[in-house]
């Protein structure tokens, strides 16, 4: 648990940290947006309700509480999974990152009453519209990383039935 501890800490702090760099030092609150690498990287100022994509953000103190509690639920129930599954130091790290991210898109909505969102990309012609934040970047890869690190060789076996075959039916 303590290598989750440590990712999960890691996660949190660098998405906070560049959240406060890019949104207050270099008041992308203000400008509203920087380009960096254009079009591949671009800083766009955002403010997520909702969930991915601003989904279910109709902006209420409902929804928004709701989420948070759902973030919260969410976050305890992954440890709680992954103190009994999660094995290998790659999946610890992936629980980590997960929960890290999820957390620090909870203190955004405690602070500002949603989750701020900065980071745009777009390629080849196609203008993304869409902005979102490390803590997401962390979100996916943990729960990425969840997928194929997670080792359910542990797994217990199903029961053999009298006949000896592993379902029961003969």
């Amino acid at each position: 648990m303590r290598m989750i501890f440590w990712a999960g800490f890691v996660a949190f702090a660098i998405d906070q940290i560049s959240k406060y760099v890019v949104i207050h030092m270099m008041e992308l609150a203000r400008i509203r947006s920087i380009d960096v690498l254009p079009p591949l990287i671009n800083f766009r100022y955002g403010e997520n309700r909702g969930i991915n994509f601003g989904l279910f953000g109709d902006g209420s103190e409902a929804s928004r509480w709701i989420l948070i509690g759902l973030a919260a639920v969410i976050c305890i129930a992954v440890l709680w999974w992954a103190r009994k599954n999660v094995h290998s130091v790659w999946a610890q790290i992936s629980t980590g990152l997960l929960v890290g991210g999820a957390l620090a898109n909870v203190v955004d909505r405690l602070i500002y009453g949603y989750v701020l969102d900065f980071l745009n990309m777009s390629c080849c012609g196609i203008n993304n519209p869409f902005v979102f934040n490390i803590a997401d970047v962390f979100i996916f890869a943990g729960a990425i990383g969840l997928v194929i690190f997670t080792d359910d060789s542990g797994a217990k076996p199903p029961k053999r039935g009298r006949s000896g075959s592993r379902s029961g039916r003969a």
